[in-house]
């Protein structure tokens, strides 16, 4: 369950369709600095993040630190991605058209910084890098040719 506040401003950045800067600082400093980090909380943002056609990079950034603290170092078993964190966190960022940027972002980061995983998030990670990497080589070939 998510608070008044976050819900408040989820309903503002999508009538504005626009994260700035400073709706991240006020995400930081004022909405979630006390606020205990729930997979629903991590959801809305995910979420959110594939909603808002235009977003600063700071949230992108904020979005994969929060996550990754959360999965890995906040929720238990603190440092494994386990099978269902591991669940969780595929439907969570391959929601909708797929992952964005940014969740495959933090697909690799928590893979990167967990101690163990479970392989159905390093198979997403590592699925959505090769596709993403077998599409810059079809670019590269279209520009030599």
């Amino acid at each position: 369950m998510i608070g008044h506040e976050l819900r408040e401003f989820v309903d503002r950045v999508m009538d504005h369709h626009v994260i700035d800067d400073e709706d991240v600082k006020m995400l930081q400093r004022e909405i979630l600095s006390d606020v205990v980090m729930t997979r629903d909380i991590i959801d809305v943002l995910v979420a959110l993040d594939r909603a808002v056609p235009e977003a600063c990079a700071a949230f992108a950034d904020y979005l994969v630190a929060l996550t990754v603290d959360y999965a890995v170092w906040e929720s238990r078993p603190t440092g494994i991605i386990d099978r269902d964190k591991a669940h969780w966190l595929v439907t969570t960022l391959s929601a909708g058209d797929g992952p964005s940027a940014t969740a495959q972002r933090i697909a690799f980061e928590i893979v990167r910084e967990a101690e163990c995983c479970d392989e159905a998030l390093i198979g997403f990670a590592l699925r959505k890098g090769s596709e993403k990497l077998r599409g810059l080589g079809a670019e590269r070939m279209l520009l030599a040719s």
